[in-house]
């Protein structure tokens, strides 16, 4: 025996905007689409009851009556979201296995954390395409959650960095091993005659740790030493040794940085844009196949704890093996739905923290060798602060010089804050002062800001691992800021445990809990 339910919570893969629609506003006069065993049902809003609450019950009721959808594919793997992570389980199963998987999306790749430079701004898609992407959105809002457009989200700064990790933590060895993942990508991508950093953004370019103050030096001798016992090549350089690495970066006399030369950068959408290429490669032997701007809107369970399918706005996609959730901020509310039937205590604490980037197109007038951010990011990025700015800086493979960053507990607005903005522009001229030559009214014309939203997650530690009391489904989320740098060695590990393979890494640390009683 089976059923159908629909996900209530905001849409996990929907894209966010500060505007368009709000659910009271637009919560009548429009028309909705139920797909069923006859084909589409087109159901009037205005015929449901004006009360949100029971309009929502309403709402189940319909598609709970309804059977099938218009299409139906069946693969041996679903995956839910096609961010930086979902793309790479996907690219690890189609690589290490003869498996056929799905990747579905409410959007397309890269909507989320993961960077939007991809759709509009100044991205891969010009701005043409992007007016005709969000229209296209809104003509298929039908019965999903109301959803805001995205026209700039925040993409990472791309860095792969062990400076600012921790030896021994319980995320060290996942950490390595995603680096060491990253650089085989880098090297096979050399080996197909291809140059990585054109393919990839991929760079050697070193990062630096800085500090101001003898308190935060203390510290950074402590990190040095930490790294260079784990067998990393780690320097701690002093105040006229940093001027001859970075001649930009002025910190005092008291002040240095700890250098990681061998640390590298890449370009999350150029990443993303291979790995999808990767995949579709496997599209001519079936085994492979995107369904994008499908919102996800039901669930098929049968009553042993097992995900038969999962039900988008337009297919019912049918899983034999697995379906893996990578959703990110929005896996929280997802999760609850998987497991609203079954008698599991079971918590995603997934929340958005909001981001911007500021960043400053073909800026010839500064020079920027290596990638840097201040001591006190560290302690930013694991608190639970309400609101946050540290000095982050890096130049991309464009020439671009991108500066960071903020944190901020605010919901699921991606509104931009133009305080925020100038706090980011005043922090890093404390640390780059030539900066202070130019303000943010000048560069007006060749500046972008990039808002979005970091999986957030208590302790720091993703979620990774089968979910509780379900036999095939498995959750990869909470990776905050290190999507990216976590990536490969997430996609390794889903990937191990849907084949039934011991795992590279112990997954220990990232296992699913119930909660107690």
């Amino acid at each position: 025996m089976v059923s159908i339910s629909l996900s209530l919570s905001p849409n996990p893969n929907h894209l966010l905007d500060d505007t368009v629609f709000s659910p009271r506003s637009h919560f009548i006069h429009r028309i909705a689409t139920v797909s069923t065993l006859s084909g589409r049902h087109m159901i009037d809003r205005t015929s449901l009851s004006t009360s949100p609450k029971n309009y929502w019950r309403e709402k189940v009721a319909a598609v709970r009556m309804s059977s099938t959808v218009s299409d139906s594919h069946s693969y041996d793997v679903v995956v839910v979201g096609a961010g930086i992570i979902g793309l790479s389980i996907a690219r690890q199963l189609l690589n290490g296995s003869d498996l056929s998987v799905a990747v579905v999306d409410a959007a397309v790749p890269c909507s989320g954390a993961t960077g939007a430079g991809a759709i509009g701004g100044k991205g891969t898609h010009g701005r043409k395409e992007w007016v005709e992407f969000t229209r296209v959105l809104k003509q298929r809002c039908y019965f999903r959650q109301p959803f805001h457009l995205v026209f700039s989200l925040v993409i990472g700064q791309g860095y792969i960095w062990m400076v600012n990790k921790v030896p021994g933590s319980e995320k060290w060895e996942l950490v390595m091993r995603s680096r060491q993942l990253w650089e085989k990508f880098a090297e096979d991508v050399k080996y197909l005659g291809m140059d990585p950093q054109e393919v990839l953004g991929w760079k050697k370019t070193g990062s630096l740790l800085v500090g101001k103050t003898s308190q935060e030096m203390a510290a950074l001798k402590e990190k040095v030493e930490q790294l260079s016992k784990a067998g990393l090549k780690a320097e701690l350089l002093s105040s006229t040794e940093l001027q001859e690495v970075e001649p930009a970066l002025v910190i005092g006399e008291e002040g240095g940085a700890a250098f990681l030369p061998d640390d590298y950068q890449l370009d999350a959408r150029r990443s993303v844009a291979y790995i999808e290429k990767e995949n579709r490669k496997y599209a001519t032997e079936g085994r492979y196949r995107e369904y994008y701007n499908q919102p996800l809107t039901g669930l098929l369970r049968s009553g042993n704890g097992k995900i038969e399918a999962v039900q988008t706005s337009k297919n019912f996609l049918y899983s034999k093996k697995a379906i893996v959730i990578a959703t990110g901020c929005w896996a929280g509310s997802l999760m609850q739905e998987l497991i609203r039937d079954f008698d599991i205590k079971f918590e995603v604490p997934v929340k958005p923290r909001k981001g911007h980037l500021l960043v400053i197109e073909n800026f010839s007038s500064f020079k920027l060798n290596h990638g840097s951010m201040e001591v006190g990011y560290l302690g930013h990025r694991d608190a639970n602060e309400t609101s946050s700015i540290s000095m982050t800086a890096t130049m991309d493979t464009s020439g671009n010089l991108v500066l960071g960053s903020s944190r901020q507990f605010v919901g699921f607005s991606t509104e931009i804050s133009k305080h925020i903005i100038n706090q980011i522009w005043e922090r890093a001229g404390e640390f780059y002062p030539s900066l202070r030559e130019f303000s943010l009214t000048d560069l007006e014309k060749t500046r972008e800001v990039r808002v979005g939203l970091r999986p957030f997650m208590p302790g720091g530690k993703p979620m990774i691992g089968l979910v509780p009391g379900l036999s095939n489904a498995f959750l990869a989320a909470g990776h905050e800021g290190e999507g990216l740098t976590l990536a490969l060695g997430t996609a390794e590990m889903v990937a191990d445990m849907v084949l039934g393979n011991p795992t590279k890494v112990d997954n220990a640390p990232y296992a699913l809990h119930t909660l107690s009683s």
